[in-house]
């Protein structure tokens, strides 16, 4: 009987980890943080790294959403700290470079890519990696991609994202993995918008808000550093305008009251 009672204490571990997930994407924030709290006191109760370090890593993904670089590496540590075997240290190692790169801590992105890196090559590869929580070696790309953008090393950055866009892509030309997908064509806007093709910038860029599955907190981190590079670039252009207002509008409606999930 106390096995069971254990089981159920850690299988409702997940199902808040991944309602914290849901409920973040559907802009639910103050439930999506009380969920990922709720997971968090499950995986110490229930002594499990695992869900502890996801738990963490979640607290990551938020703070690195709403800019808070130095949360973001705290929450980092701790995962570190509560689970070093599985595959929630590669995100949380990820997480980091994408922190540093974010700083213009070139050397720390480096060095967290190794790790990670080195982390993901000594894990066997997963049975089921559309798995949410056990890291699919094929995102590696998109990490680097979106610490080698953030650090202005477009050409690197514009290599890794059509790596992602030809890795999320079946074949049969159907997407099996918008969201990064989506996320490569912003990079790829960025690098064109620096090399003044500003037709090729926007055109990724409009593409990727239509993505019809949209993680909007992270795509919009993305689509503001877009937004930024066209409007310090191209301020006058009427194009560069219309792709201001697209993400404002879209900031809009991801400001309405929380429903219940």
């Amino acid at each position: 009987m106390q096995a069971a009672s254990g089981a159920l204490l850690v299988d409702t571990g997940w199902l808040f980890l991944l309602n914290a997930c849901v409920q973040y994407d559907r802009g639910q924030r103050e439930a999506a943080n009380l969920s990922k709290a709720a997971a968090l006191r499950i995986g110490e109760e229930a002594g499990h790294g695992e869900i502890k370090a996801w738990a963490w890593e979640i607290e990551a993904w938020f703070a690195l959403t709403q800019s808070r670089w130095q949360d973001m590496l705290d929450a980092v540590e701790a995962g570190h700290v509560a689970d070093q075997t599985h595959s929630v240290g590669v995100q949380l190692y990820a997480h980091k470079a994408r922190a540093a790169a974010r700083m213009g801590d070139g050397r720390l992105v480096r060095d967290s890519l190794d790790a990670g890196r080195a982390r993901l090559d000594r894990l066997p590869r997963p049975d089921h990696p559309q798995h949410h929580f056990i890291i699919d070696p094929d995102k590696w790309d998109f990490y680097e991609m979106d610490a080698y953008r953030l650090l202005g090393d477009d050409e690197r950055a514009a290599a890794h994202a059509r790596s992602v866009i030809r890795i999320s892509t079946g074949p049969d030309g159907t997407e099996i993995s918008p969201m990064r997908a989506a996320e490569a064509r912003l990079t790829l806007g960025v690098a064109a918008a620096c090399t003044g093709e500003i037709d090729e910038a926007i055109g990724m860029g409009t593409t990727a808000l239509e993505a019809d599955r949209k993680s909007l907190p992270s795509l919009l981190l993305v689509a503001d550093e877009l937004n930024k590079e066209l409007r310090s670039r191209y301020p006058r252009e009427p194009a560069t305008r219309d792709f201001h207002e697209q993400i404002t509008t879209i900031k809009r409606g991801t400001s309405k009251p929380e429903l219940p999930f």
